[in-house]
């Protein structure tokens, strides 16, 4: 069947305080006709406290490894998961008298390849990440240059190591090497700043919004209609998929602030942060997806916990902070509990993965599109080791040769492989932080 309607790219339907963007959908296709290529994305996850490497890294090199118990989650994903070994944070290696900043230097410098400043006031410096490289280019063509989440809360200052500056553990993200950019925890903010249109920063005139509406999508009632009659039924069926899920997450987000607003004070977790860590994390991966499906924003920086969280794990049975748990000197006991924290937030990333390969996005889905990085800038969080550090990646064919394990000898900076990702992502630059070439393993 053939149908009339063609509607451009960027396409936006519009209600009371609401501007949402739409999917690709086929009635696209005509404005696409002349692309060549496929949208390019970026996606970085952040693992805090190091891993336990040895049931992290395969046996051996090369396709025929087996996935050791905290790359299992990933089985599916096999094909187009690539595990680096060998790379290192030799910036974050601290320099002559600074005993302390073991987790403020790894944190600091892992998308910016620089060495921190070490200081408490407010001359911090450091260099430019790695993702605001990416956003100053795929900016271009979004509404949003970039997004930057987290799970971590920035605003707990007491926590860092003396002398250091907490800017180098709430963020990953700097946009210059004086400007660090803040992450946003809480799914309503990172809702609103990517569906919301009120036009006031006023907290009372956008809860009166809330209160019209039970949801940003009933004042698009109309538009939607509209925009959608004489759609074909795959597009129809795309769309209707895709609304769907904002209002599941909307509604997952309204839950939260009920039980947040009835439970604790906000001083101690603000509205809109669920009680566990695996709906806290689920939404914030929904939201990626559905701002990754728009085609709001083609980065984003995910940190799981900032370095040094405290976090607790109840929901599976462990009462104990995360980071003085890394600081196991060996007990059987401590490192079970550890491994049973950090095998739990790589299945929170294999269901990231399965939306991304379910979200379908022009000629595929958007695995298919896209390079994900997922690692830490600590290996092994007893010692605070910054060589051979646990990174995985997984894209789409066009990228890399998944199915593999690459070992790199001679502990090559891990600005090498950003270097690379660069030039993957159509952004080719001389040289990136400490790099001192690219790497070569990564054809397809």
């Amino acid at each position: 069947m053939i149908f009339k309607k063609a509607i451009p790219r960027r396409t936006f339907i519009r209600g009371a305080g609401v501007t949402l963007a739409l999917p690709l959908v086929d009635a696209m296709m005509p404005a696409l006709a002349a692309a060549e290529k496929p949208v390019k994305r970026f996606s970085i996850v952040y693992v805090p406290n190091g891993r336990i490497m040895e049931r992290w890294t395969p046996a051996i090199e090369g396709t025929d490894f087996e996935l050791p118990l905290l790359l299992e989650p990933f089985t599916p994903f096999r094909s187009r998961l690539l595990v680096v070994t060998g790379l290192t944070l030799n910036v974050a290696k601290a320099r002559p008298g600074e005993e302390v900043g073991v987790h403020e230097r790894p944190c600091g410098a892992y998308l910016t390849g620089v060495h921190p400043k070490w200081t408490d006031g407010a001359d911090i410096q450091n260099g430019i990440s790695l993702d605001q490289i990416v956003a100053k280019e795929f900016g271009k063509r979004t509404q949003l240059a970039s997004l930057e989440i987290s799970l971590d809360s920035a605003g707990i200052l007491g926590a860092c190591e003396k002398g250091w500056s907490c800017a180098y553990v709430n963020t990953l993200c700097w946009r210059s090497p004086t400007t660090p950019i803040p992450m946003e925890n809480n799914p309503r903010r990172v809702f609103e700043r990517l569906f919301g249109d009120i036009g006031s920063t006023d907290s009372a005139e956008r809860r009166a919004t809330q209160r019209r509406n039970a949801s940003i999508l009933d004042s698009l009632r109309e538009a939607t209609g509209d925009l959608i009659r004489g759609l074909g039924p795959s597009d129809r069926a795309k769309i209707s998929e895709y609304l769907d899920s904002i209002r599941d997450v909307e509604r997952r987000i309204q839950i939260a602030e009920q039980e947040s607003s009835r439970d604790l004070p906000s001083l101690i977790r603000p509205s809109g942060v669920p009680a566990t860590f695996q709906e806290h994390a689920k939404l914030m991966f929904d939201l990626q997806v559905l701002a990754f499906q728009a085609d709001l924003t083609r980065m984003i920086t995910f940190m799981i916990g900032r370095e040094k969280t405290d976090r607790p794990y109840p929901e599976i049975g462990i009462p104990d902070a995360h980071h003085p748990l890394t600081h196991h000197a060996g007990d059987p006991q401590k490192i079970e509990r550890v491994v049973r924290i950090e095998a739990l937030q790589a299945r929170m990333f294999a269901y990231y993965l399965e939306k991304l390969q379910s979200t379908p996005d022009g000629d595929g889905s958007l695995l298919d599109h896209m390079i994900i990085n997922y690692g830490s800038g600590i290996s092994e969080g007893n010692g605070h080791s910054v060589v051979n550090l646990p990174l995985v990646l997984v894209g789409g064919p066009n990228y890399f040769k998944g199915g593999r394990h690459i070992r790199y000898p001679k502990e090559p900076p891990i600005s090498n492989l950003q270097l690379t990702l660069l030039d993957k992502l159509g952004i080719p630059v001389e040289n990136f932080g400490d790099s001192t070439g690219k790497l070569d393993l990564l054809s397809v």
